[in-house]
């Protein structure tokens, strides 16, 4: 059974329809699924809208105050039955017909992690220059910092073992930035190399952030990500046993 996580947060006027592409595209598999939408803080309707959707296999759960993306995917993931558990984002810049080749991913190489990747060169990509340059910059970091094979971090699709996936996320910390790459530092460290990247049809643009939201998220992206580092390498935190 596959288990995909959505964490949501304000999209009252989108998310039936998103779930809705979701669905459409499980349904014409040959295995069983689950979806787990959890809001990430009741701000708007999201969590009401969502409630109100007569599907077993759509699972809602949210709680009051908006915490980030990170720790609304771990409580996804706490919640989940699925031999394979994934997440995807909410917005569907990602087109759900993805899902289906990080699937197949997994079966052809008895992956540990297959994640979605911009630079695979299958992906269709409609991405700004703006990210692009950001996107080069972030990975580089990552790529000097961490122990972690794989080239591209960001995408909001990755799919688990379950195994994999209980395992390291009992051990995240991070709520909001740099979440992505905190689970695959952690995972590599704890031995699960089998991480693989997938095509992935996305479209994408730079939206209406301004100049100074902007260079707040690029600090606290850069903040997280060396909290990151020295948890791992400093502290060793993820070697410790945790409840």
């Amino acid at each position: 059974m596959l288990s995909l996580v959505i964490p949501a947060y304000k999209r009252e006027k989108t998310i039936v329809k998103n779930l809705k592409a979701i669905e459409m595209v499980l349904e014409n598999q040959p295995f069983k699924y689950e979806i787990i939408l959890v809001v990430d803080g009741m701000e708007d309707r999201t969590y009401e809208v969502a409630k109100k959707l007569k599907n077993s296999k759509i699972k809602v759960f949210g709680y009051k105050r908006n915490q980030g993306k990170g720790y609304a995917v771990r409580l996804g993931i706490i919640k989940a039955q699925g031999d394979i558990i994934g997440f995807m984002d909410a917005g569907l810049d990602i087109n759900p017909s993805s899902i289906i080749i990080l699937l197949d991913f997994m079966n052809l190489h008895d992956a540990d992690i297959v994640i979605g990747s911009k630079l695979h060169p299958d992906s269709m990509i409609n991405y700004p220059w703006g990210r692009k340059i950001l996107s080069w910059g972030y990975r580089t970091l990552v790529h000097f910092l961490f122990d972690v094979s794989v080239k591209d971090t960001q995408v909001g699709l990755k799919l688990f073992k379950r195994k994999v996936a209980k395992d390291v996320f009992r051990k995240i910390i991070v709520k909001k930035f740099a979440f992505d790459v905190e689970v695959l530092a952690v995972a590599s460290h704890l031995g699960y190399k089998k991480i693989y990247e997938a095509p992935v049809k996305i479209n994408l643009s730079l939206g209406s952030i301004s100049s100074t939201n902007f260079w707040i998220i690029v600090f606290w992206f850069l903040w997280d990500t060396a909290a990151v580092f020295y948890r791992l390498n400093i502290l060793r935190y993820y070697d410790k046993k945790r409840k």
